[in-house]
């Protein structure tokens, strides 16, 4: 038998990954000292040490690799090569998105002097099972926005939260001041999702059972877009005929993919795939805000989990890129999402960036 010191040292894994492979019942020791609980491992556990420590550093998550684990050589093998096909277009996805960030970032002569407006239009729905729609949206003279409420009080949740926003229609914004009127708007969304119930009930989402809303917006500044986001309504770009997704989902499940220990795959059926870290009417309520360049051609998308879940990005971006105008656009994705079951309330606001003759402003298409 050899001591855990020992066994880690042979398998080029340390005594901490090896304490968790045992917690996560992936690689358990041959026996354990009943009085200090001292781990020991056999010597013909090495070869599954080692596998894992390759699948390990090949980025493999961990639920993953115990099903590789679990399998005959022949199987793992054909395991194995399905997740490096995969992980290759992953990383071609990645090398499109690294180049739009490159290019959304990099100096461009002209941007702040051509002249763009928004052409909008958005749809809420109430899907094909609930018996009420909790999802509001907005599409203002510069605010757009979707919030999707939850729990006894979510209707007005996400009608508030909303709400507390409209005021940036009628401000005169610049790109320089927005993200400091946006940061103080949602803390107010926040307090009057707060106000709606008793401060005991309002746990939102993260707390399981509560009242709250998510919230996703753009605020148009007639050159750029302010985003803030919490929870998991999302907010996707499509430009030059690729669909870039700008939010990232304050779940469990994506905190969980995020730590390597689920694949998207899993997150899809996971049973709290919908269970929030930050929601408004939570204590966790801190929004991401940022600027978003824009450019003549660029089609925005905000929506609510109704669509996201049940219609994948593929189905997003194809609907997206044939629809000749906003109104076309909204219909066709929530009407996509009722085609696979509606099992939620739907909402989408999607937004047209295009060059105007005249100073930059909105209007509705």
């Amino acid at each position: 038998m050899l001591t855990i010191g020992a066994f880690a040292k042979a398998s080029r894994l340390s005594p901490k990954a090896l304490r968790l492979y045992d917690e996560l019942e992936l690689l358990r020791p041959a026996r354990v000292d009943p009085g200090t609980g001292y781990r020991y491992y056999a010597a013909e556990q090495l070869g599954q040490a080692r596998l894992v420590a390759w699948l390990r550093r090949l980025g493999m998550p961990l639920a993953r690799i115990r099903r590789v684990c679990a399998l005959q050589p022949g199987p793992a093998a054909r395991e194995i090569g399905a997740y490096w096909a995969g992980v290759e277009a992953e990383t071609a996805a990645r090398r499109d998105l690294a180049a739009f960030l490159v290019d959304q970032l990099s100096p461009s002569p002209g941007k702040e002097t051509t002249m763009l407006e928004l052409r909008c239009s958005a749809l809420t729905d109430t899907g094909l099972v609930r018996e009420a729609n909790q999802d509001s949206v907005h599409a203002g003279a510069r605010v757009l926005a979707v919030a999707d409420g939850c729990g006894p009080g979510g209707a007005p949740a996400s009608t508030a939260a909303v709400r507390a926003l409209t005021f940036l229609d009628d401000e005169p914004l610049s790109a320089g001041g927005v993200l400091n009127l946006l940061e103080d708007a949602v803390e107010g969304a926040a307090q009057a999702v707060a106000d709606l119930v008793p401060r005991h009930a309002t746990a939102g989402a993260p707390d399981g059972g509560g009242t709250g809303s998510t919230l996703t917006a753009l605020v148009w500044t007639g050159s750029r877009l302010a985003l803030v986001h919490i929870g998991d309504s999302r907010a996707y770009v499509l430009r030059d005929g690729g669909l870039f997704r700008i939010t990232h989902d304050h779940t469990v499940v994506q905190s969980m993919i995020d730590e390597g220990r689920l694949t998207p795959e899993e997150a899809a059926t996971h049973p709290q795939r919908a269970l929030l870290l930050r929601a408004l009417g939570s204590a966790a309520s801190v929004p991401d805000l940022r600027l978003q360049d824009v450019r003549p051609g660029d089609r925005y998308l905000l929506c609510s989990d109704g669509l996201s879940t049940v219609v994948p990005d593929e189905g997003i971006e194809r609907l997206l890129a044939s629809a000749p105008d906003p109104d076309t656009a909204v219909r066709a994705l929530v009407g996509a999402a009722n085609d696979a079951g509606g099992p939620d309330n739907i909402s989408c606001v999607v937004a047209d960036v295009v060059e105007a003759a005249r100073p930059a402003g909105l209007r509705f298409g």
